[in-house]
């Protein structure tokens, strides 16, 4: 059995958000949408701290790299802002693109930063120079996601044509393309364990897919409306898919059963309208949304059972 409560409602931001990361600081939160800056929240107190800097256009990716002072913000107009913790300020714009950022990752073995763009093209910068690297052109239409395998030898682009690439991370050569959506990937997540791959589509699919001989292990007709996001929780084998259909839905991780419903038509003081990224941070789940609302959940396991 998993309950749910309703921890928190921050509210602040005047228009739809479309993502939100963790900072390496324990205890803060980044939030960034169609709004006119890049917000910091507090987890503890769950409340405003400050708009960390303005920006031009909407953020659709934010990423903070392990072991780096850095905030890397991926703008609409294809612009990637990197915002240093130690001078508190954006030291530097990485420009290569000329459409929207879609996600943004990092690798700590190489120290490479990977941004996803809707060119169809993922660049490659080194964290240390922040020079860029590498121009993959991984797709002949956007990218709208990236994951990283737990032992960083493989990349996974979530791709607008239905597919999903899969690159060495070594050389950044192609590896396999696993098709079976009928419409947009939107979300890519490689398990803890690295075992398997999760896509989740436009097309309201989560396939999973093993990672070693890339064919796909089983097919969830998971929501109503397209998978935005979907993320494992650190320690227990449970993930949580999020949706444009305003749902948040828990899974196990090992027999891809459903176990909770988070909606309004369940009862909770949900969401909205499209619930758009997700995260876990110990048994509190985030959620932010069109709705212009970060909610925080507790999920309770019970684990006896």
């Amino acid at each position: 059995m998993i309950n749910v409560e309703k921890v928190a409602e921050l509210t602040g931001h005047g228009n739809p958000i479309f993502t939100l990361e963790l900072s390496q600081k324990p205890g803060i939160l980044f939030t960034g949408g169609n709004d006119k800056g890049l917000v910091e929240w507090s987890l503890k107190d769950h409340a405003f701290i400050k708009v960390m800097f303005p920006v031009a256009a909407s953020i659709y990716a934010i990423h903070c790299p392990g072991g780096y002072p850095l905030l890397f913000a991926g703008l609409r107009s294809g612009d990637v802002l990197v915002f240093s913790f130690v001078e508190q300020k954006i030291i530097r714009t990485l420009k290569h693109h000329r459409a929207p950022i879609f996600d943004i990752k990092s690798t700590n073995r190489k120290s490479e930063l990977l941004v996803a763009s809707e060119d169809g093209l993922v660049t490659i910068w080194s964290l240390e120079t922040l020079e860029q690297v590498y121009a993959v052109k991984v797709s002949h239409d956007t990218i709208r996601s990236i994951s990283i395998s737990p032992g960083e030898k493989q990349a996974a682009f979530g791709c607008r044509d239905n597919s999903v690439k899969i690159y060495d991370i070594e050389d950044y050569t192609l590896i396999e393309t696993l098709l079976g959506h009928t419409m947009p990937v939107f979300a890519v997540q490689y398990s803890p364990d690295g075992t398997y791959l999760l896509s989740g589509s436009r097309d309201a699919q989560v396939k999973i897919w093993d990672s070693l001989s890339f064919e796909q292990l089983k097919n969830i007709p998971a929501h109503l409306f397209a998978v935005n996001h979907i993320v494992f929780h650190s320690t227990l084998p449970y993930f949580a898919t999020a949706s444009m259909d305003k749902s948040i839905k828990i899974w196990g991780a090992d027999d891809f059963k459903l176990y909770k419903i988070i909606s309004r038509e369940k009862g909770f003081v949900s969401h909205q309208l499209s619930v758009n990224k997700l995260a876990w941070i110990g048994n509190h789940l985030i959620s932010v949304s069109d709705d212009k609302r970060i909610i925080i959940w507790d999920i309770q396991f019970d684990m006896a059972l």
